[in-house]
């Protein structure tokens, strides 16, 4: 499978550089490029990639709200944001928004590529604890109680526990094992309570759960 891929950058030689590394990559066709949000929400609703590559901060639309329009159409690809620091509340809105993952502007090149490929065969990009202290450095400032999030109570029982283990990093095979319960079965549960959750992303069901209440930060 090749894997079509858009990159999003208002810095054209960033941009110039990401391009040529996956015009020279097995399996990844770059479909297209864009150097803000609105150019990059056109372009992705035109070419229907698997991938955007989104720089988050760039001028008239962000990669916030444009990560947030394309998630909202038709066509939902996979958005992993780009940024220059792991902690940064720009990349944790990322994650609200819908981002898959994130990455590092200075990430070496060949784990650039090996990201891609991660993200498109559906695993979490980013390690749990980079996940898990990224999101319990910000969700304090977002928390909306469990009472006001409705849908919330259309998860069933082992939906919800499965989502209190999403949200402290454990793998499908994790769960699996801890809920003695096939990783097919896991698989499901996931997908049934993201699509009640109307979730875009694993990330961004973590940052459900801690803003939520759901999972509290460690040490509480």
């Amino acid at each position: 499978m090749t894997v079509r891929l858009v990159v999003a950058d208002d810095q054209a030689l960033i941009r110039a550089g990401l391009i040529a590394l996956f015009n020279a990559a097995p399996g990844i066709e770059v479909a297209g490029e864009a150097c803000d949000g609105a150019e990059a929400i056109a372009i992705a609703e035109h070419v229907r990639p698997d991938v955007v590559l989104m720089d988050i901060r760039m001028p008239h639309v962000d990669g916030i709200a444009a990560t947030r329009a394309i998630l909202a159409g038709e066509h939902r690809p996979h958005v992993v944001a780009l940024t220059t620091f792991d902690l940064d509340e720009y990349v944790y809105a990322a994650l609200s928004a819908g981002a898959s993952g994130f990455l590092l502007k200075d990430t070496p090149p060949q784990r650039i590529i090996a990201a891609v490929h991660t993200i498109v065969a559906g695993d979490l990009l980013m390690a749990p604890r980079i996940t898990q202290r990224l999101i319990e450095a910000y969700a304090d400032r977002h928390r909306t109680p469990a009472a006001t999030v409705p849908a919330l109570d259309s998860l069933t029982a082992r939906e919800t526990e499965v989502l209190r283990l999403v949200a402290n990093g454990l793998s499908n095979a994790q769960i699996a094992e801890r809920l003695v319960l096939s990783e097919a079965t896991v698989k499901t549960h996931v997908k049934r309570l993201m699509g009640k959750l109307r979730l875009a992303s694993r990330a961004q069901a973590v940052v459900v759960a801690y803003e939520s209440g759901l999972v509290a930060p460690r040490g509480r």
